[in-house]
């Protein structure tokens, strides 16, 4: 069995993990860490601490060890988690601008394929529409020319006469 683990805080510690708890701003998994802090200062064994989180009891360990060796900045997920985009957010402004000023329209898998010969930048057909669509929903042009190009509905043709 390991030996037990205890923290102590200072007042301020306490108010700042405290705060760092209900702040919605911060990701959950450090709102829990937080969380899982406080109960170990306030003298909660770390296998009561795992069952309350429904975590394993390495899991709480590994937050109170990552607390004493990094302090606050231990609470954060480090960067590198995931895999990490193939594009810049300058090849998605190409495409719309050839989507806006090229005559002809293009469906996504040709927008693969002139991505990949002009920028040497392999994106699935798939993942450019996704990428696109999150863009059209933040108010971009391609909203506007959708909407345009829509057939209309019975209600809206009823509407027009």
């Amino acid at each position: 069995m390991p030996a037990p683990v205890h923290i102590v805080l200072t007042a301020e510690e306490d108010r700042t993990l405290s705060e760092l708890r209900v702040a919605t701003t911060v990701p959950q998994r450090t709102r829990d860490r937080a969380h899982m802090l406080r109960l170990n200062a306030q003298d909660w064994t770390v296998p009561a601490i795992a069952e309350i989180f429904e975590c394993q009891e390495n899991t709480v360990r590994q937050a109170l060890r990552r607390w004493e060796k990094e302090g606050l900045a231990g609470l954060w997920d480090t960067p590198g988690r995931g895999a990490k985009a193939k594009w810049q957010e300058a090849d998605i402004v190409y495409l719309e601008q050839c989507l806006e000023q090229d005559p002809r329209t293009y469906n996504s898998r040709q927008l693969s394929q002139k991505l990949e010969q002009e920028r040497q930048v392999e994106l699935s057909a798939d993942r450019i529409r996704r990428i696109l669509q999150k863009r059209a929903l933040s108010g971009s042009a391609l909203v506007i020319a959708n909407e345009a190009n829509k057939t209309p509905t019975t209600r809206q043709l009823s509407k027009r006469i």
